[in-house]
């Protein structure tokens, strides 16, 4: 193992095991209360069967048979979760061919990020990965289950999906993907109708064309964006099949991987002899290899909120500072849009999961003895699922990339060190996707322009006060003023002036997520303005600095000036429309971004 990979997990294990130890007390304690139907009163055990087949029924009243919830993100509102209108009778089949039930527990919500972008319900996009873990907590409540498949792919949901999950960590609990969408127009060519449009330069009717042959079927969109990372993270993890994934929809194989799915998770229940409850798998060792993961792909910078939620719902006490330290060693071994102008469909047929989880282990930079949702040891993550037949197996994957101008060894990386940086300075701490801005744009150093929403950026473009160097301060984003939301709406017009030839970056404490692009952003910083941060203090015309190459965010203001000046006081009106005003108690229980933006991390951390 790299020493540094050892000496990052060392430390989590040290400053984790009080929540950690009593995380696994409280999950082994149900666990040896056994199946919780058995101890029904007969009245709540009627309720429970009562929706059910007179088959399913009687299976039911037998212990040794596995009950297993299914807990769905569907709706057909997402592309990527669509299929899952089909699964649920398709896992209750698998399951009753081998003498066990399935019974759909609950559904949670699952909004879209690609439909409210620049809209008002972006603002509950955070928000809705705590909705989300309650709900999978309360359709785990009825203690009626062996185990549980979660059904679940884009942004907040799978987090939202494994922190609820957690909490019932005591049970078998496997995650089933859905797969990406085939492949539509180039990422190229609709970044570039998107920019034109910015310009003035394409109609509305081109860019809409666009859009529709880029998003155009069933399935995950195919950048790598979070909903990709998320699935890249889970099958790295061990909480997938093994080239789960990747796999495209409405296809034999992605069926045959659903059963096959259906019939694992039996296998770790008490009942059949080899146990493996989720929060047995999910330990430091997992969550630093899900680190490094995120490193080496160049994943999504929603994961510096997911990643360390995830982790303190597991008893582990994950930082900002971990991740820094990881990513100096871990080398940038894929090019995915939009760090590169492949999408993920390239990814898989280069090689994908096997190749880059081998590369990973053989280097030393993952651990390989962990727990999996098949078996102990990561190494069965080498391999690929085939269709033989009909039968399904895994053969060895590829040894070789082949392309490697998607997805490289670790002897012939893209950098020699990972896609995250965290910045810090003055300003506060965030952090940038240095993989996916050109060495040259990685540094900026100008004078800020602040603005407290992405629609003045957006006017000011338009009026054409922009064209100059400058570094867009885009302050009160953070979780506890308006819930965080992703601000993408800003990206084509900052294209449009670094292609001009002007020096430009972004400052935030909202966020970019998976879709982050060429241009410097510095985001997610804390704490944010609502509260007091660095980033309320900052005036038009300051010179702020943003260094992606040393990790440094300042402002050229001394601190004594800085300290002297007035805060403004914070926008208002994003408080009510569009559901806004059903969350504000949870925005001011929202932790900073560092711990997650979370509203569970001050109870979690009372876990001791």
């Amino acid at each position: 193992m790299h020493p540094r990979i050892l000496e990052v997990t060392e430390r989590l294990i040290a400053r984790s095991r009080p929540t950690r130890e009593r995380y696994l007390q409280l999950i082994r304690g149900a666990a040896s209360e056994g199946p919780m139907r058995a101890r029904l009163q007969c009245a709540n055990f009627a309720h429970a069967v009562a929706g059910c087949g007179s088959d399913d029924k009687q299976t039911l009243r037998l212990t040794n048979a596995a009950n297993v919830a299914i807990v769905s993100a569907y709706n057909d509102l997402l592309s990527a979760h669509q299929p899952y209108e089909h699964f649920p009778e398709r896992i209750k089949q698998a399951l009753r061919e081998i003498g066990s039930v399935g019974q759909f527990a609950g559904g949670v919500p699952a909004m879209c990020d690609g439909v409210t972008q620049g809209e008002p319900g972006m603002e509950l996009g955070i928000a809705s990965r705590e909705v989300i873990a309650m709900s999978t907590a309360i359709a785990l409540s009825h203690n009626l289950f062996d185990a549980a498949l979660m059904l679940g792919i884009c942004d907040k949901i799978v987090p939202g999906l494994l922190m609820g999950a957690l909490r019932f960590g005591h049970l078998p609990i496997l995650f089933v993907p859905g797969g990406p969408m085939p492949s539509g127009i180039s990422n190229k060519e609709k970044a570039d109708v998107r920019q034109r449009y910015a310009e003035g330069k394409a109609s509305r009717e081109e860019l809409l064309e666009s859009e529709m042959k880029s998003y155009h079927s069933p399935g995950t969109c195919t950048f790598y964006g979070t909903a990709n990372t998320n699935q890249l993270l889970m099958e790295v993890m061990g909480l997938h099949l093994p080239g789960a994934s990747f796999v495209n929809p409405y296809t034999p194989l992605r069926d045959a991987l659903t059963d096959e799915a259906s019939r694992q998770v039996t296998r770790l229940t008490q009942a059949n002899g080899a146990f493996m409850p989720l929060g047995e798998i999910v330990d430091e060792k997992v969550l630093v290899n899900s680190v490094v993961a995120l490193h080496a792909t160049g994943g999504s910078t929603n994961h510096t909120l997911h990643i360390p939620a995830i982790a303190q719902a597991a008893g582990i006490q994950l930082t900002w500072q971990d991740m820094a330290d990881l990513s100096e060693v871990v080398p940038t071994l894929c090019h995915v849009y939009p760090n590169g102008k492949a999408d993920i469909n390239h990814f898989q047929a280069a090689g994908g999961m096997a190749f880059l989880i081998r590369e990973l282990l053989d280097a030393g930079l993952l651990h390989e003895d962990v727990n999996t949702i098949v078996g102990h040891g990561l190494r069965r993550y080498t391999q690929e699922p085939f269709l033989d037949g009909g039968q399904l197996v895994w053969r060895e994957g590829p040894i070789e990339s082949l392309d490697e101008s998607i997805l490289r060894p670790v002897a012939r990386p893209f950098s020699a060190e990972g896609g995250l940086r965290v910045m810090e300075g003055n300003l506060g701490r965030g952090v940038m996707k240095v993989s996916a801005v050109a060495p040259e744009h990685q540094v900026v150093e100008a004078p800020a322009r602040v603005f407290h929403d992405q629609q003045e950026l957006a006017d000011a473009f338009k009026a054409g006060e922009l064209e100059r160097d400058f570094v867009a301060v885009v302050r009160f984003q953070g979780p506890r003023c308006n819930g965080m939301p992703e601000l993408h709406k800003m990206t084509p017009f900052l294209g449009v002036l670094q292609d001009r030839g002007f020096k430009v970056a972004l400052v935030t404490d909202g966020r970019m997520s998976g879709a982050s692009g060429k241009i410097p952003a510095a985001i997610h910083v804390c704490p944010e303005a609502y509260d007091g941060g660095p980033l309320a203090r900052v005036r038009d015309g300051d010179i702020v600095r943003v260094d992606g190459v040393e990790g440094s965010l300042l402002v050229r203001v001394s601190a004594e000036e800085l300290a002297s000046r007035e805060l403004p006081a914070a926008p208002l009106g994003n408080d009510l429309g569009c559901g806004r005003e059903l969350f504000g108690f949870m925005r001011q229980a929202l932790s900073p971004a560092e711990k997650g933006a979370s509203a569970f991390t001050q109870a979690l951390e009372g876990c001791k």
